[in-house]
């Protein structure tokens, strides 16, 4: 069986094509056949009224772009951080924008967010979760391969060069907010660079896994921290950026 991915079709609409086939007996063409491209969901508000657009990609629905509430979607505030020492011995939720600068770089890269405020189960919008593990593996087993490309925004709008194989094929609109490590007194880095999204799978007591994307690699990379025994990059007080998927 071959598949195809086209880019490019707008939604809603009806397409007709034709198969053709060509092998040492001639060239034979199918009948017309068509298909129609699924609709575009209604944008998504958050309990904030940050509108967010959808993306179905296979048989999921996905935010299309990285959260960026400052309020649990039962209104309570999100405890914001900014403190490196605070945020380096933190325990508990806690929310930051990149480099403290919530004008530069909210509105584009969403916030980041420690695994504690992701285990709360409530920072996305009523209706949507924070993807686990298993639902991150079945978006990249459907658009592999290449599924890092096709996840990531193409260009260097919003990406360092050489953003490998980026073109945004699914529309997921991944962008590289960087991240803000426990350790490292609170450091923040790699903002257009490497984007890290948290799943709601817990490894450990002190791990969690999470995806990351990076400019100079079209692969979707998992870690999980079976690979170390200390693995800082999986531990529950980084920052790292957000994505909803709707609820079956």
């Amino acid at each position: 069986m071959v598949i195809s991915y086209i880019s490019g079709l707008a939604p809603g609409i009806q397409y007709h094509f034709r198969i053709k086939a060509i092998n040492p007996l001639g060239t034979a063409n199918s009948n017309d056949m068509t298909f129609t491209t699924s609709s575009l969901p209604d944008p998504v508000s958050d309990i904030e009224g940050n509108l967010y657009k959808t993306v179905p990609i296979g048989t999921q629905i996905w935010l299309a772009k990285n959260l960026k509430v400052t309020k649990y979607n039962d209104g309570t505030p999100i405890p914001l951080v900014t403190d490196n020492s605070a945020w380096r011995n933190m325990t508990t939720p806690g929310y930051c924008s990149y480099d403290n600068n919530s004008i530069d770089y909210q509105n584009t890269y969403g916030n980041l967010y420690n695994w504690f405020a992701v285990n709360t189960g409530r920072l996305c919008p009523k209706g949507w979760h924070i993807p686990d593990d298993l639902e991150w593996s079945s978006l990249q087993s459907y658009l592999d391969p290449n599924a890092g490309g096709k996840l990531k925004e193409s260009g260097t709008t919003h990406r360092i060069s050489p953003n490998e194989g980026a073109n945004n094929g699914s529309s997921f609109n991944a962008l590289p907010g960087g991240h803000r490590y426990y350790y490292l007194s609170g450091l923040f880095d790699e903002i257009g660079n490497v984007g890290r999204w948290w799943s709601s799978t817990e490894k450990s007591l002190n791990e969690a896994s999470f995806r990351l994307l990076s400019n100079s690699s079209s692969r979707v990379q998992k870690w999980d921290g079976i690979y170390y025994s200390i693995d800082h990059n999986t531990n529950k007080g980084n920052g790292y950026s957000v994505r909803c998927l709707k609820d079956n």
